[in-house]
Formats: C-alpha cells, structure tokens, sequence
C-alpha cells in the first residue's frame, strides 16, 4: 500500500429514485439495499480497505449524516467525515476533498467514487484502482474508469476513447464524455467499440486536479482555496460552512473532465452497476424461475419479471401480475411499473405536495 493513497468515498445524495425506501433522513447509501445486512456504503468502504489503511479513507457527506456515517463506519475518526452545508453537486466536494489532502500531504494521490455502486469482483475493481494509481503518480493524468459497455443503457453517461494505448497498458486517452444518450444514440456507441459507461470513479494526484480547477473552474478555486490555513484544523467547518454555499452547483465532469486535455481512462470489466433506480437493482438480484425478485414475507402467484419488497414482519400477497415494482415501506406502498421507474423521482415529490407531508 502506498503511504500516499487515500480514498474519499462520496455519500450526500438523497437516492431519490429509491424512494419510498431511501428518505432524507436515511438515504439509499445507508440502507442494506443488496440485503446481506450491510449498508452499501459499508460495503464500498471495505472494499476500498483492499487498497489502503481506514485511516486513509474519507467520507464526503452532506452535515446532517455525520453521526450516521460514524455509525455505519466506527473505525474512521470524526476528522475523517468532511461535511458539506449545502448540495452543490460533485465539482465544489471534490475541489474540498483535493484540498484538504494536498494540505494533509503534498504528495497525496487519491481515489474518489460514489458509495453506492454494486460491484461484483472486488479484487479485479482493485487492480484497476491501483493500475490507474501508478499512472497518475508517473503522469499528471487525471483517469477515470470506464465500464466495458454490455447493452446500450440511457441511464449513463459514456466516455469515448482514443483507441490507442498509451506507455501503460490498457489506459486510454479520453476523446470525449457523452450525457446519457437516447435508445439509437446508445446502440451505436456499443457499435463503434471505442465508449464506455463513465462510472464517476476518479484517480488523480491532489496536486493535479487542483492545477485543473485553478484552470478550468477559477470560481471554485479562488473561493476554497482561501481556506489553506483552515484545512485539518479545528477552523476547517467553519471556513467550510461560510464558503462553500458559494460555490456553484456543478458536476466535476462538466467542470472539469469536459476541458482538460490530460485525461486518460482504463477500461474495466469488473461487475459494475450505478445503483440509481430500482430497475438497476432488479437487473443485478438473484431471481426465482419467473423472474421475480422477493425481499421480505411475499407470497406470489402468477406473478412474472418484478420487484418485491416488504417489511419482514408484514405479509405481502401479489398475483397475477407482471413487470411491477412493489415497494412497502410501512407508511408508504409503492406499486408501479418496472419499466417507468425513472418517475419515481417526480412521484415523491408529488406524494409530498399532494399529502401536504415530507416522506423523511
């Protein structure tokens, strides 16, 4: 393990599309979504103990979780959980997290992932991470993995690849990133060979990607960077909590991957899902002979191709159905089609205007 690897795990998002089983007040990366009774982002936490020591690892998160992720993640200190007082999308908590470990150790090269990915081969995923590692640490390359396409998904974003090999073996420099494209569109990406889902896992020396926002997004920049005598001191959150409201909302692939021309990516194969929906879920869960998914005391009959999940303690009887989600969280039951999930988002927000109640 290099003394100079750290790893900041990312989980502040809401998980709308999770919803009625991920709520702002215990979002999907704190919930045992895969049903092995831990949480997904202690399954992403130890997964990235493979690649270094818990006290190398950081917890992004927006301030109203720190006491769930110390819950969740005893072995890290609270110095460890950096708490953001404002949503303002991905740009603004990576420029924070690079430096706050720049100002922690000039030489710091880190990971940064979303905490609520599913993947299946833990030890391929950290041969890739540490491939990607000695690349940034003999290059000022900013790299990002991107997942070997296996259908022409809408729901991700795509990362384009010149198709040819750099010094290293299998890293790629990057042409271009795509936004989520439509049906056509994602069929002749997976025809052209040379896209990639873009996962949001990157690897970067601190002192690369900084060089990059003083470039590219002076804004962020001159605004945390005021802070270097703050960071790891006990003035840090307040520095924080002034300041980085400031900044503008805006990912890190627009800010920054969408301008730099340093950009490099390692194609990987090692079971990876973006568990942003339901559908993702169900995609990804062991299924009975008619293609349902069960968690919790179900009884089916002539059900086919759906998603159930109850309470344990509460029975739950469904026939002669197919291709439905049905989610029952206790004060909220869900039943929808599998196949229209990506309204599940509006449909909490509508549940909320209409009933006059935050589902929290």
């Amino acid at each position: 393990m290099n003394e100079h690897t750290y790893v900041a795990i990312m989980a502040g998002g809401v998980g709308s599309r999770f919803w009625p089983a991920s709520r702002e007040d215990k979002p999907k990366q704190f919930l045992d979504i895969a049903g092995d009774g831990r949480s997904l982002l202690r399954m992403t936490f130890e997964r990235f103990l493979k690649l270094t020591t818990a006290d190398k690892i950081y917890i992004v998160t927006n301030g109203k979780y720190k006491d769930l992720v110390q819950e969740h993640l005893p072995e890290i200190a609270p110095q460890q959980i950096l708490c953001e007082p404002s949503r303002n999308n991905t740009a603004p908590c990576v420029a924070y997290t690079a430096f706050k470990l720049h100002a922690l150790d000039p030489e710091a090269n880190f990971v940064i992932a979303p905490s609520d990915a599913l993947i299946v081969n833990d030890s391929l995923f950290t041969a890739n991470i540490n491939k990607a590692l000695r690349f940034t640490a003999e290059n000022d390359a900013l790299v990002t993995l991107g997942i070997s396409p296996d259908a022409p998904h809408t729901g991700y974003g795509y990362i384009q690849f010149i198709d040819e090999t750099t010094e290293a073996e299998d890293v790629y420099r990057v042409k271009r990133f795509a936004e989520k494209p439509d049906l056509d569109t994602a069929k002749s990406f997976l025809r052209s060979g040379d896209y990639l889902w873009n996962a949001g896992i990157f690897i970067w020396r601190a002192k690369t990607i900084l060089e990059a926002y003083e470039n590219f997004a002076p804004e962020i920049y001159a605004l945390l960077s005021q802070g270097l005598n703050y960071y790891n001191t006990d003035e840090e959150q307040s520095f924080i909590d002034e300041f980085y409201p400031q900044t503008p909302s805006i990912s890190v692939d627009y800010a920054i991957m969408e301008n730099a021309s340093n950009i490099f990516t390692i194609p990987a194969q090692f079971g990876w899902s973006d568990l942003g929906a339901w559908g993702a879920l169900y995609h990804e869960s062991d299924k009975d002979k008619d293609g349902n998914v069960i968690s919790g005391k179900v009884i089916i009959e002539d059900t086919h191709n759906s998603y159930i999940r109850g309470p344990k303690d509460k029975l739950i009887v469904v026939g002669g159905v197919d291709d439905l989600l049905v989610i029952d969280e206790g004060d909220v039951l869900l039943v929808y089609p599998r196949n229209r999930e990506q309204e599940i988002k509006a449909l909490r927000s509508k549940a909320e205007s209409e009933h006059g109640e935050k589902f929290v």
